[in-house]
């Protein structure tokens, strides 16, 4: 077993106090790929929000070991992209690189290189000089993949990645996938097909609210579990008690 890279521990999570993961504890293994599942509403995002720090736990913690979370590559659900702001292709792409160039360095002749490669790999070459409003739905989510790409983290978050993307192109992103796990990443992934899951991803945690199974795939996606993992998301009290408030 390779040693854990995440630890989660009693984590419970959620919005205004009212929590919407509640009580997961387990570990995500350094190089491991793991795809996040469960019924809507399960808290698979919210899952995801909490590992990369956009969300502080209610209760629990999680614990990072031989990486800082800033270095952590997040590609977010499509509904969070202001399709609005005034900014090129190419300018979110090599907004990827942020954390090796910061504000101030200079970006080089190099990086202009691997995002327009970048673009390339997810059949947007050309694209770079379009506004990103100007983008379809399915073609904004395939450049906050080549952003993904162009960040090179060792532990990569992506939120259900595939959304509005044609059946051709996500095979093909499933194999950059199936690389970063070659390369010894670690890939957690939001999805909602499970032939997916079962033919890319070795581990999965199955989420509905509360965890329901977290192992190897072919343990976790049996029809028991899924038909357990329904059950509890329809049994969920909408209005259960608030958390404590957690002092700064």
């Amino acid at each position: 077993m390779s040693p854990p890279l995440i630890e989660v521990r009693n984590v419970t999570l959620g919005y205004e106090r009212h929590p919407a993961v509640h009580h997961v504890s387990g570990s995500f293994a350094r190089g491991s790929m793991t795809a996040v599942v469960g019924p809507n509403g399960a808290g698979k995002s919210t899952l995801l929000k909490g590992l990369i720090g956009l969300l502080r736990p209610m209760e629990g913690t999680i614990e990072f070991h031989g990486i800082d979370r800033r270095d952590a590559s997040y590609l977010p659900q499509q509904t969070e992209i202001d399709a609005d702001f005034p900014i090129s292709v190419l300018d979110v792409v090599m907004l990827g690189a942020w954390r090796h160039t910061g504000a101030f360095k200079k970006i080089g002749l190099h990086l202009h290189e691997r995002a327009e490669e970048a673009l390339a790999a997810v059949g947007l070459e050309g694209f770079e000089r379009r506004a990103i409003g100007s983008l379809s739905v399915g073609q904004r989510q395939k450049v906050l993949f080549a952003r993904t790409m162009v960040a090179d983290s060792q532990l990569i978050l992506l939120d259900e990645p595939f959304t509005a993307i044609d059946a051709k192109t996500v095979d093909e992103l499933l194999s950059h996938l199936d690389r970063w796990h070659q390369d010894g990443r670690t890939v957690i992934a939001v999805l909602h097909d499970f032939e997916q899951v079962r033919r890319h991803f070795p581990e999965t945690l199955l989420l509905a609210r509360e965890t329901v199974a977290w192992g190897a795939t072919t343990d976790a996606l049996t029809p028991i579990n899924l038909l357990k993992a329904a059950a509890v998301s329809e049994a969920w009290d909408q209005t259960s008690p608030l958390c404590e408030r957690v002092e700064a």
